[in-house]
């Protein structure tokens, strides 16, 4: 396991200042490089406690820009139009990808990993709310209509 001080909330693990141990893979491939934590060494504690001030303003005002995406998501339906087959089953399925285009497409800027579907990628037509994880703690949903082209 590998101590680091994390520079920003990451969901399931802590929020800014704390320290954790994590798996050193997890570190090395994606907290580290990503700058979301730093590893827990006295020299950092020190670099850390200098710049807690900046690194919550920081925080807070990515918060608040997540915030505001949040507020223009709310309500938002879209639809994607997909190759269907007999009884509405798709050719294929719709992921996260096509419902990032969709919304990206009417003006709202989302991007693949934003896109949360916990029951995996959509196989038939209808109406589903999916999540829009825009920060650790701010999630909106969107409607997504899946039609026939």
């Amino acid at each position: 396991m590998v101590h680091v001080i994390l520079l920003e909330p990451v969901t399931n693990l802590g929020t800014l200042g704390d320290e954790v141990n994590v798996k050193p893979g997890y570190a090395r491939n994606y907290l580290l490089p990503q700058r979301m934590a730093v590893r827990a060494t006295d020299e950092n504690r020190q670099v850390f406690e200098t710049k807690r001030a900046e690194l919550e303003r920081a925080a807070s005002d990515k918060l608040t820009a997540a915030r505001g995406r949040a507020a223009g998501l709310e309500g938002v339906t879209v639809t994607v139009f997909a190759k269907v087959g007999d009884e509405g089953r798709l050719f294929g399925s719709v992921g996260t990808g096509e419902v990032a285009d969709a919304l990206t497409a009417i003006g709202q800027e989302v991007r693949k990993s934003e896109v949360r579907m916990p029951a995996g990628v959509i196989r038939i037509t209808g109406e589903y709310d999916i999540d829009i994880q825009l920060h650790s703690e701010v999630t909106a949903t969107v409607k997504v209509i899946v039609a026939a082209e």
